[in-house]
């Protein structure tokens, strides 16, 4: 079984210094905290902030190559945890196939935000991931792309590695 969710939001965890995605399904009752890089939160800051200004879809590679192939995106899934480490898949259909492909779950997650699609994760994931109460606040609306975007102007570029800004 899956669980629909939507990407509720991102949260800096105060212990890790990592940013951290926040999926959590339309009833309330489950959520799932996504850590990520440094050097993934930049494209994700920038898809949270710029969603509702740019037209979804518009001049990139994944949206032309969909439209040569004449391919829609069917699902979004986060299927597995293993050892900390989140896999998720595409799953494209087209007129003569269908098409599943695994991807990086920061991927994923930043194809479901630009296309908005919500992500189905397995229950099993739900079950073996870190939980969060977000009715006790832990993790509040009030963490928005605003934060995220101050913690990014923070970073030193030394620490990308080998993808300086």
């Amino acid at each position: 079984m899956y669980y629909k969710m939507k990407i509720y939001g991102f949260a800096l965890d105060a212990i890790a210094q990592m940013p951290v995605i926040i999926l959590k399904d339309d009833a309330g009752e489950n959520s799932l905290p996504i850590w990520i890089g440094q050097q993934e939160s930049v494209p994700v800051a920038l898809e949270l902030i710029n969603r509702d200004l740019i037209r979804a879809g518009s001049g990139d590679l994944l949206t032309a190559l969909m439209q040569q192939l004449e391919l829609k995106i069917e699902s979004i899934a986060v299927e597995s945890l293993r050892d900390g480490v989140f896999n998720a898949c595409v799953k494209f259909s087209g007129k003569r196939k269908k098409i599943r492909v695994e991807v990086r779950v920061t991927e994923a997650l930043l194809t479901a935000l630009k296309y908005k699609i919500p992500v189905m994760v397995h229950e099993d994931v739900v079950r073996e991931a870190p939980l969060l109460d977000l009715k006790e606040g832990k993790f509040s609306g009030g963490n928005d792309a605003r934060r995220f975007v101050d913690f990014l102007e923070k970073l030193d570029p030394a620490t990308l590695g080998k993808y300086p800004m």
